[in-house]
């Protein structure tokens, strides 16, 4: 018996490692998963990154400008916050409430103004470039920081963005539930729960024809930098699925009820619950996508009767919960969009692209908060004097994670690239 090279690639011999876990849910995409990184001794041990998909209008929710032009203040009202001299938008109470736990950066200004490569900037802090696919902090992370072999070093929630990896390669790419939580429900995350009557013995027995054929052909595949990534993956995902610690994680009626009380009800809110437990039990990052923020119509309807409450509840139930669990400290958080919106209203009541100004929010990880760090004109088209880029911010986040962004990869043909080439990071959160 000879191995065979199938059109995509894959040998006769990883289909049997393929068999051995599709029937339990894991699709072929997902299956290079896992890798074994050096350890990082960082302030924080593990990471939330939030990303407001669309691009946040940053004078209706973070960067109010209650005495700009009717052109561009728009309908909201800004209300004080429990840290004197911050305030922000009225369908923000919540937040307002515990601005203690962390710090709004504003004026933080770039200028790709496309959805997909502001997006690509914001989550890798790198501006992208047509020849190179820079790694995001999920794929970071996953390389940087070590994890217990059960549980996952990355989860995207319910998924993440298109090349999340780049050129690390797809080892380091998260594992995507796929869906959002229900509140009060356990989640069934694919790949994590055996289904169509598949018992773990059945596993068990096709892992065992996986070993024989090991035995039978010795180093061959092990030749195959691929392949061994695959094989490791297959041990991890096993390992996963036996793991009594990585269903629970994702299990919502599991918690109590002094924290899920401090969630509402929303996908949003849920998902921000659900990532409390993640962290709690050992994922180093999980990503959270809030989508709807692309309000070039009816910009002021939506935020106030969606997006902004959401928003609220979410966010705010995170700090409470991390700090009531004792994570804050040890968990750094990120909250950004792809880019702000146009400070002047369009004829349709909405605001347009706009990467000139736009706001972040970072908490936890060391991280002071109750600060207001940079800050945008009086019109909120620019920054007032000091520019913040999202590559510092990247820089920043790395660094409360007690990764150095210097940091030199290598591409799969030895181009030495920095984790962040440009950054530096932002003295009042060091």
């Amino acid at each position: 018996m000879k191995d065979q090279i199938y059109c995509d690639g894959i040998m006769r011999r990883d289909f049997l490692k393929i068999g051995a876990l599709a029937g339990a849910g894991f699709a072929l995409p997902n299956y290079y998963e896992a890798s074994s990184t050096d350890a990082s001794k960082g302030k924080s041990k593990s990471a939330i990154y939030i990303r407001l998909a669309g691009g946040p209008s940053h004078m209706d929710s973070f960067d109010m400008k209650p005495d700009a032009p009717d052109t561009h203040r728009g309908e909201f009202k800004e209300i004080s916050t429990n840290i004197p001299g911050t305030r922000i938008s009225e369908h923000l109470p919540k937040m307002a409430k515990c601005a203690d736990k962390y710090s709004i950066l504003r004026g933080v200004s770039h200028s790709l103004a496309a959805h997909r490569l502001g997006s690509e900037y914001l989550m890798t802090g790198n501006r992208p470039l047509p020849s190179l696919k820079y790694p995001t902090f999920g794929a970071v992370l996953s390389k940087e920081l070590e994890s217990s072999t059960d549980i996952p070093r990355s989860v995207a929630i319910p998924k993440g963005p298109t090349a999340p990896t780049g050129f690390l390669g797809l080892e380091f790419g998260p594992l995507e539930t796929g869906t959002s939580p229900k509140a009060g429900e356990p989640m069934d995350i694919r790949g994590l729960s055996l289904s169509n009557g598949l018992t773990l013995e059945d596993i068990d027995r096709r892992n065992d024809l996986v070993k024989r054929y090991d035995t039978a052909f010795g180093e061959f595949a092990n030749e195959d930098k691929i392949l061994s990534g695959m094989d490791e993956f297959s041990q991890k995902a096993y390992q996963m699925m036996r793991s009594n610690r990585t269903r629970e994680a994702f299990d919502l009626t599991k918690e109590s009820p002094g924290i899920s009380n401090m969630f509402g009800n929303s996908s949003f809110s849920q998902s921000c619950l659900l990532a409390t437990r993640l962290i709690e039990s050992g994922v180093r990052l999980v990503s959270i996508q809030l989508g709807g923020w692309d309000t070039h119509r009816d910009n002021f309807s939506r935020l106030k009767d969606n997006n902004l409450p959401n928003l609220d509840d979410g966010i705010s139930g995170l700090l409470q919960a991390l700090a009531a669990k004792h994570l804050l400290e040890s968990t750094s958080v990120f909250v950004t969009g792809e880019f702000g919106r146009t400070p002047k209203i369009n004829p349709r009541g909405g605001r347009d692209h706009y990467p000139r100004a736009m706001f972040c929010l970072l908490a936890g990880g060391g991280m002071k908060g109750g600060q207001l760090i940079g800050a945008s004109d009086s019109k909120g088209e620019g920054p007032q004097d000091r520019v913040i880029t999202p590559d510092d911010v990247a820089a920043t986040f790395y660094h409360s994670l007690g990764i150095d962004h210097t940091k030199e990869y290598h591409t799969p043909t030895g181009r030495p690239v920095m984790i962040v080439r440009n950054g530096k990071v932002i003295p009042e959160l060091s």
